[in-house]
């Protein structure tokens, strides 16, 4: 979801073109991992898990999607931004990329 935004977001149509050569090398390198009922009901949780430690969700819907996509199958998250995952902890395993 994050890659298809990003190819629709270049201006440039060569860039566009570029972005989306590359996600669709990304798509038939990699397993695309569904979107289901069970990852719906572990976005809640992490949902709920931010806003009892007095954060709104809202803002990281996306992020939170993925995070949630991840705990369902037993997953590692990797990212730059580990601290926005801090409160996710419990359930979830967060790995620092540098």
């Amino acid at each position: 979801m994050e890659l298809e935004y990003g190819v629709g977001a270049a201006a440039d149509p060569v860039e566009r073109q570029r972005r989306r050569r590359r996600e669709q090398l990304v798509v038939d390198t990699f397993d695309v991992i569904p979107f289901d009922i069970a990852v719906a009901q572990s976005y809640g949780l992490l949902a709920n898990l931010v806003r009892a430690a007095g954060r709104d969700p809202r803002p990281w819907r996306l992020d939170l999607l993925i995070a949630a996509t991840a705990e369902r199958h037993g997953l590692s998250l990797a990212t730059c931004n580990a601290a926005d995952f801090r409160y996710l902890e419990r359930v979830l395993d967060v790995v620092e990329v540098p």
